[in-house]
């Protein structure tokens, strides 16, 4: 059980790394940040990457932007274009999403369609918050035509103080 959560923590840790160094060698050019939805993440690595990417959101909202990319086509017909997305996260209840001190990713059901990852979150406001996330495969170009996309994601749960 040791192992296998230390495991975890290394691939989070790394994919981590990964972004933020994105992130910071995205200064001169907005391309280097882009991580594009394909068929190769799963729908943990997904969620990682939002999160990771509203953890690290910077004042000209590249996390939100990045976020965005990995939200379902049908998801966002309710999120609206991006200006509209970015409001939602930057408003109250997911507001609690950005600059979040840490985050812990389960996936609890998963078929050939549809996955649902839990996530705990300890927001910049020192409070825990549990939140659903549901992904969906979609086909959106050459590269993701079968690819996992968040559907929609529940209102955090505030759990209280961290302790």
């Amino acid at each position: 059980m040791y192992k296998s959560s230390y495991l975890k923590r290394l691939k989070t840790t790394t994919l981590t790394f990964i972004l933020c160094s994105l992130f910071i060698f995205n200064l001169k050019s907005p391309l280097l940040a882009e991580i594009r939805p394909n068929d190769k993440f799963s729908p943990l690595e997904v969620v990682d990457i939002q999160l990771t990417s509203l953890q690290s959101n910077s004042n000209d909202n590249k996390g939100i932007y990045q976020c965005w990319l990995f939200a379902h086509p049908e998801n966002k017909k309710y999120t609206g274009p991006l200006g509209r997305f970015v409001s939602m996260i930057r408003s109250n209840p997911y507001d609690v999403l950005l600059g979040s001190l840490f985050f812990e990713t389960k996936l609890i059901s998963k078929n050939q369609t549809e996955a649902k990852v839990q996530v705990f979150l300890d927001g910049k406001n020192k409070n825990r918050y549990k939140i659903l996330w549901i992904l969906s495969k979609s086909n959106i170009s050459k590269k993701c035509t079968n690819c996992w996309m968040t559907i929609g994601v529940s209102q955090p749960q505030n759990l209280g103080p961290i302790i």
